[in-house]
């Protein structure tokens, strides 16, 4: 085995370099502190690697994303958003027999308890779905025991993957003041989403099939994405033995931040004011130039890809079609592409590797789809969750796994004595 060394105070210790599969290499510190009494302080943990993994891989620099070895490419145009779910949880891509299965106790375990609907009406109307997202996925906590052998967490994770679209649109249909519309048998998982999502009692619904091809394509490119804010979430808060619904909870209240998973909303938002103030999308160009300007292109560079974030090519290439299809005249879709044209051509914005990412291309798409701003986020954590599923799962079995419990570097008052507030 390879090691670093380390030199400290003129005290050298071996430290151990794990390699991966993909060539990639990590120094364990574990024996840093006890050795030395130091620690490593990395803010952001952006040089940190918190665990060893076989579910997703990155290449930022060259623009690689990888399930258990698939190109996110492949999986996308080829598979379906439910056999991906079975490939990240399950390590390996499912058989005809195995996915039927899969498919089936996903529309058997679709419906949600009566008594949940009650949780519904207590949100005020005006609630964002996000929290009501994570409070009701909590509270499947109340409904199905701990789980301690894998049948029975094998169990929950199925629960938890077939009544999470019921309870995102659940939670629409709340919002907009309309009946709940309960899962149909016959649809596919997208499908099933979407019909609960615009369906009204006494009327005829069928799914456009340009609608749920891009949702598939969608949810798969949201799927995982290694150790992200979100996923490093589920993983601290899983460590402490918490229940799958606690720590799946846990990260979508991580996901909903701005800078997380309220992206694409702040992409459609930057689009909106741009329109507002006459469309001139080069005055914004400019201003994102300008040092001494605060304002920022959302849905640009990434903190992982240093080239072309794979998702946004994928979506970038199939943008068009679905929104011909679907007969959509958008005018914050023409700010959108000079905004992009701006981005691929100007030296500015290719020195620094301000590519868009796949946060400028899903907003666009999911407006055309008709879903509404504040679902965007809810949407990314349906996408997100066989990943978060998988990332729990992962940690759960693995021997290696300890309670998380970083450590700091204090900067405060040293020891000081206590005085009577009469002679302060």
């Amino acid at each position: 085995m390879q090691h670093a060394t380390l030199t400290l105070d003129g005290q050298t210790i071996e430290l151990p370099i794990v390699e991966g599969t993909e060539d990639e290499t990590g120094i364990d510190v574990t024996a840093l502190r006890k050795e030395t009494g130091t620690i490593t302080l990395d803010p952001g943990y952006g040089n940190t690697g918190s665990c060893e993994s076989h579910i997703t891989y990155i290449d930022g620099e060259n623009g690689v994303l990888r399930h258990r070895g698939y190109p996110i490419e492949d999986l996308a145009q080829r598979a379906s958003f439910v056999e991906v779910c079975y490939l990240l949880i399950y390590g390996e891509l499912p058989t005809s027999t195995e996915l039927d299965e899969f498919k089936h106790r996903l529309t058997y375990h679709s419906l949600l308890h009566e008594d949940m609907k009650k949780f519904f009406e207590g949100y005020p109307a005006t609630a964002h779905p996000m929290g009501v997202l994570s409070a009701m996925v909590s509270s499947l906590s109340a409904y199905y025991p701990h789980a301690e052998d894998d049948e029975a967490v094998d169990l929950n994770i199925i629960r938890l993957l077939a009544k999470l679209k019921t309870i995102a649109a659940f939670s629409y249909k709340r919002s907009i003041g309309q009946a709940y519309i309960y899962p149909k048998n016959s649809n596919s998982y997208t499908a099933d989403f979407l019909h609960m999502m615009f369906a009204v009692p006494s009327e005829d619904y069928d799914v456009p099939q340009e609608v749920e091809e891009a949702l598939e394509m969608l949810l798969i490119l949201h799927a995982d994405h290694e150790q992200n804010c979100s996923a490093s979430t589920v993983r601290m808060v899983g460590s402490s033995g918490a229940n799958l619904f606690a720590s799946i909870s846990a990260g979508i209240n991580a996901l909903s931040g701005p800078l997380h998973g309220g992206a694409n909303q702040e992409v459609i938002r930057m689009l909106e004011a741009i329109q507002e103030d006459g469309g001139d999308a080069q005055k914004y160009i400019d201003k994102a130039k300008d040092k001494e300007d605060p304002f920022r292109l959302m849905g640009f560079g990434h903190r992982v890809y240093k080239n072309f974030d794979p998702r946004a090519r994928i979506i970038k290439s199939t943008a068009d079609r679905v929104l011909e299809n679907l007969g959509v005249d958008d005018p914050l879709l023409d700010i959108a592409k000079t905004l992009e044209e701006a981005a691929l051509e100007e030296d500015y914005f290719a020195e620094r590797r301000l590519y868009p990412n796949v946060d400028f291309y899903s907003g666009i798409l999911y407006r055309a789809m008709g879903i509404p701003t504040d679902m965007y986020t809810v949407m990314f954590a349906m996408g997100r969750l066989p990943g978060w599923i998988a990332q729990w799962k992962e940690m759960r079995s693995d021997p290696a796994t300890r309670i998380y419990r970083p450590r700091q570097v204090y900067q405060g008052a040293t020891e000081r004595s206590y005085q009577p507030i009469e002679e302060r």
